[in-house]
């Protein structure tokens, strides 16, 4: 059933019929709205992905006077909660009053030795955000994301990588009546509308923060002027046995975003994973590239500190900001019920902090949003789009 706001309204049918689930899911969120909609966005979860394609076909049919955008997914966020490896379809609507909207789909083409993306919307000056949705295996979204700075400047972009439950091949992206098989698609908001962004990255920081004296692309070869590797031995020793499960389930390090701040704590870090190391070079590899001279802070992650740390980012930004009255929740397919047991996880945290509004989103393969004012993609995070009034 669809959460009746004012401005934001969202709507979930589960069902194996995606054609009838979509249309349902929309006409939910529609209905939930005091004003004709002006966005519209959807997402859906199915077997087969040229029912997909028939579903989001109807779901923009339905919303035929506004902005609609959306894409295939392997579990949808709706009606307060998380449906995984469901054939489903979740639904959100807004009316923004004052707002201009442009859809956008994105391409790559080959130009000399390098990639050009093509299909940008042209800047203005009182841009706000841009969702992003792209299909992880044919768009380059890591370089795009990285370097969006170039071109965009400082708009925030959010949004997440869709997938399909056949995996390569099987992504569906939605976006001004037409259905794409590859690319990015996505709508900036812009104008008299009312948003920011909330990024939970849910790791725990271990040890102390330590400047690179030494590193060799992706490898860290010293830290604070004694090799990495033994730094790192240094700290996993003196941790007791459960963090010491954790790093060895997945350890993950933080590039604090601030170089100049005095004390470098929890969400001061951009968290990229740590892939390995070189015990000849007395190295560790991580998942980024990251300078000499970058202050850097290893990290764990557990349910418990994913869930600690959202609740806590969402109070926050209730209380900076007063009034929330919608939400789109882009989370990845690695929490829900993987992390916390339950696919209801981050919906429920919204509503607790948020309250009742309208919010909808989707289990993606990786998540973009902004850290410490610069886009990224991210893994295990929640990227949140919040709209206050």
């Amino acid at each position: 059933m669809a959460l009746l706001t004012s401005r934001f309204a969202d709507g979930l049918a589960v069902g194996s019929d995606l054609v009838t689930a979509a249309e349902t899911a929309v006409r939910q969120a529609l209905s939930g709205l005091s004003g004709p909609a002006d966005l519209v966005c959807f997402f859906i979860c199915g077997e087969d992905p040229d029912d997909v394609a028939r579903a989001g076909l109807r779901a923009m049919a339905v919303a035929p006077a506004a902005h609609v955008i959306g894409c295939s997914a392997t579990g949808v966020i709706g009606g307060g909660q998380g449906v995984e490896l469901t054939p489903s379809v979740s639904a959100w609507a807004a009316t923004l009053d004052g707002g201009r909207l442009t859809t956008f789909a994105l391409e790559t083409l080959s130009a000399e030795d390098k990639f050009v993306v093509v299909g940008l919307p042209e800047r203005r000056v009182d841009d706000r955000v841009a969702i992003l949705l792209a299909d992880p295996y044919s768009f380059p979204t890591d370089a795009f994301v990285e370097r969006s700075a170039e071109v965009l400047g400082e708009l925030p972009l959010i949004g997440g990588l869709a997938n399909g439950l056949q995996g390569r091949g099987s992504v569906r992206l939605f976006a001004a009546g037409e259905v794409y098989t590859e690319g990015a698609i996505g709508v900036l908001l812009s104008g008299e509308v009312k948003v920011s962004t909330v990024v939970s990255q849910g790791c725990r920081p271990i040890g102390p923060t330590m400047v690179v004296t030494s590193a060799e692309e992706n490898l860290l070869l010293e830290l604070a002027g004694q090799p990495a590797l033994a730094r790192l031995e240094d700290i996993v020793s003196d941790l007791d046995e459960d963090d010491r499960e954790l790093v060895a389930s997945g350890l993950q390090i933080g590039v604090a975003m601030d170089e100049y701040a005095e004390h470098h704590e929890r969400g001061d870090f951009l968290i990229r994973g740590v892939l390995g190391i070189d015990p000849e070079r007395e190295a560790v590899a991580i998942g980024d590239v990251v300078d000499i001279g970058r202050t850097v802070r290893f990290q764990v992650r557990d349910a418990a500190t994913a869930d600690e740390d959202l609740y806590d980012l969402l109070d926050a930004h209730r209380e900076e900001l007063g009034r929330i009255d919608g939400a789109l929740l882009f989370a990845c397919n690695g929490r829900g019920s993987a992390m916390f047991g339950t696919a209801d996880h981050d919906a429920v945290a919204l509503r607790d902090t948020l309250g009742s509004i309208g919010m909808a989103g989707f289990f993606a393969a990786g998540e973009v949003g902004p850290v410490g004012g610069q886009n990224h993609v991210h893994g295990f995070t929640a990227s949140i789009l919040v709209f206050s009034s």
